[in-house]
């Protein structure tokens, strides 16, 4: 006999459209992104780089395919707005982050800037929700963007992918590196601290 309350771990899960599904698939690929990279740091086998950065790319095909399954259906909730930005967050913040340490990015100024990326992601995705009603000027759908997608950052993983195809990791770098007070500093991380500063910047984007 079920007791009352019983099935609550179940309830949540029943609230969940189609186009929740499609953001926990893109969640998961951010995630097992990062498993993959841990993987290359034990092996040393890059063949994990390049799949660390097709889960990044896979993230990002369900993010598109969730938006549009949920223009589709007509079916979008607050729950699934704040899914869909976790789900970033893992996949275009954190993971691209994971990647480039894993790559060779590891001295302490690296750390810092890519903390500084990942920190100017999860500000561009909080401000989005707050400001996306004001955003879309009373219709359905946001006109454009303040600062750059959190999603743009696949730019940066696609870069890590031919610097792996190249044998640009670790030591070998593209740019070298910089020793300053005695800590490193890799100057193409400041690639990643563009990113995020143009994340969180005021400058106007179209939506497509």
């Amino acid at each position: 006999m079920t007791k009352p309350g019983q099935n609550k771990p179940f309830s949540m899960i029943r609230e969940f459209h189609l186009a929740d599904w499609f953001t926990l698939a893109n969640a998961a690929c951010g995630t097992s992104a990062m498993f993959a990279m841990m993987t290359y740091l034990q092996t040393a086998d890059v063949r994990h780089v390049y799949f660390a950065c097709a889960l990044v790319l896979a993230a990002f095909v369900f993010d598109v395919l969730d938006g549009r399954i949920a223009r589709w259906r007509q079916k979008s909730s607050a729950m699934g707005l704040d899914l869909d930005s976790l789900a970033d967050i893992v996949s275009f913040g954190v993971a691209p982050a994971v990647i480039a340490y894993g790559c060779g990015m590891q001295g302490l100024y690296d750390r810092i800037v890519l903390t500084f990326f990942v920190a100017c992601g999860v500000s561009r995705l909080a401000r989005f929700n707050v400001t996306a009603e004001a955003l879309s000027e009373g219709g359905d759908k946001v006109k454009y963007f303040e600062g750059t997608p959190i999603p743009t950052s696949l730019l940066l993983v696609i870069m890590m992918w031919v610097a792996g195809s190249q044998g640009a990791l670790g030591d070998s770098l593209w740019f070298g590196k910089i020793v300053f007070a005695g800590f490193t500093l890799h100057p193409i991380v400041l690639l990643f601290a563009l990113s995020g500063s143009l994340m969180v910047s005021r400058i106007r984007f179209p939506k497509f």
